[in-house]
């Protein structure tokens, strides 16, 4: 008889052709090989006194290893191994600053992910637009950033046009646009071209409201809110006469975006809204709109909607972030928020900096806060200067022990629990009544 073969045989070759299993960037690299934010190396906190060195020369050879590999693995015939590599260095890029070791495979990588992008599945395609705005996040503004978009520009825009593609493929290919035009386009003719292109896709949403026949369809809203945010954060990049132009084209139509039964474009369309009012009035300190009073109700009615058919949690979100948009619109006021990261703090006063934060918290995730303390490009783009170098003995006396991070999370938790029954007792949320 035969001998059986062994399970897992194969995974244990990778020559000759035969499948490889792909170990994917754990979180325990990110923690320990990628230096990510949740490591020491991003929060002084968590450094241990008493803990062993790291070798970090050796900790770099073994992590540049890894990647050597994924990136090989993104040219692999399985998609599904050619995916994981993808989210690995996604991983990986995302978590710490490799501008030297890209900077070597910077074409390399990009012949790859046009690859991945021109012939992969949607959720392929996905992961490959996620790693091109990162590969962009990494390299900063330069000439080399430049030659990446020149490659994969034409690639994502034909894929954000082309209607056969999947939708979570064009939504991806579109924020990537956005992102990418964002960082490394100093050429006005093509920051114009790109606009247009996603405004080609957000501006059906406008005609979806007219539409009798039901043509579009809520299926592509998704779409449509991440071309209509991309678009949003170019115009912050945009000379004054040009925004001008765009806020008389499109400030009397995004109001109807506001009776969308999806939940996130009525909070992209009112954030947007806030941002182009914000934009005209520092254009112009005596900007008058026509429709300000029928604005201004629709947005106070977002703002304390009771509509029984709608989840507790979106009402909440909804009335949390229309309330904010009607004081800006209102009053000009904006609710600053302050973003804590190692030693630093950065402040957001404004609604041009929160929809530029939020794009790149989106894409970074976890990793935003150690690229704002690290990233030359983020830095600058958020004028937060050169990054601060800390000593040894400054980590030292910054740092706070286990047992005092307990007590403080445990009083914190008590706190939050006391204020949020009071709030349920006394039901401080009268919108619940309307």
């Amino acid at each position: 008889m035969p001998k059986p073969k062994k399970r897992g045989s194969n995974h244990q070759r990778g020559a000759g052709g035969q499948p490889r299993s792909v170990q994917p960037f754990s979180d325990e690299d990110a923690s320990i090989e990628t230096m990510s934010h949740c490591s020491g190396f991003s929060d002084p906190a968590s450094f241990t006194e008493d803990g062993p060195e790291i070798d970090e020369e050796a900790t770099q050879e073994d992590l540049e290893y890894k990647l050597k590999g994924f990136i090989d693995l993104t040219l692999d015939k399985s998609a599904k191994t050619r995916q994981a590599a993808l989210e690995s260095l996604k991983n990986a890029f995302s978590s710490k600053i490799l501008y030297e070791f890209i900077m070597e495979r910077r074409m390399t990588l990009t012949d790859s992910i046009e690859r991945c992008i021109k012939k992969g599945k949607s959720d392929e395609q996905c992961a490959a637009a996620g790693l091109a705005c990162l590969l962009c996040v990494q390299m900063g503004s330069g000439i080399e950033s430049e030659e990446i978009f020149k490659t994969l520009g034409p690639v994502l825009k034909k894929i954000v046009c082309d209607g056969t593609a999947s939708i979570q493929a064009r939504q991806a290919c579109a924020t990537c646009l956005g992102i990418c035009c964002f960082i490394v386009t100093d050429d006005i003719t093509e920051l114009y071209s790109t606009m247009e292109c996603l405004e080609n896709i957000f501006t059906k949403a406008y005609q979806r409201d007219r539409d009798t026949n039901g043509v579009s369809s809520t299926h592509n809203t998704v779409l449509h809110i991440s071309a209509l945010l991309a678009w949003t954060l170019l115009l912050t990049i945009c000379p004054m006469n040009e925004v001008k132009k765009k806020i008389e084209m499109h400030l009397h139509k995004l109001p109807s975006l506001l009776s969308c039964d999806d939940l996130n474009m009525r909070i992209a369309a009112g954030e947007t809204l806030a941002l182009l009012f914000e934009l005209a009035r520092e254009t112009d300190a005596d900007f008058f709109y026509e429709d300000m009073e029928l604005l201004t109700e629709k947005l106070r009615a977002l703002a304390t909607d009771g509509n029984k058919h709608r989840a507790k949690v979106d009402k909440r979100k909804q009335r949390s972030v229309f309330r904010d948009v009607l004081r800006a619109v209102e009053e000009r006021d904006f609710p600053t928020e302050m973003v804590k990261f190692g030693p630093e703090r950065m402040y957001i006063d404004c609604w041009v900096k929160k929809q530029t934060y939020d794009t790149f918290k989106d894409i970074l995730g976890s990793g935003m806060q150690y690229h704002l303390q690290s990233n030359d490009f983020l830095r600058n783009v958020f004028e937060l200067g050169p990054p601060v170098m800390l000593d040894a003995a400054t980590l030292k006396t910054m740092k706070i022990s286990r047992f005092e991070r307990h007590l403080y999370n445990s009083a914190a938790f008590k706190a939050r629990t006391k204020a949020r029954s009071k709030c349920r007792d006394k039901r401080a949320d009268v919108g619940e009544f309307f």
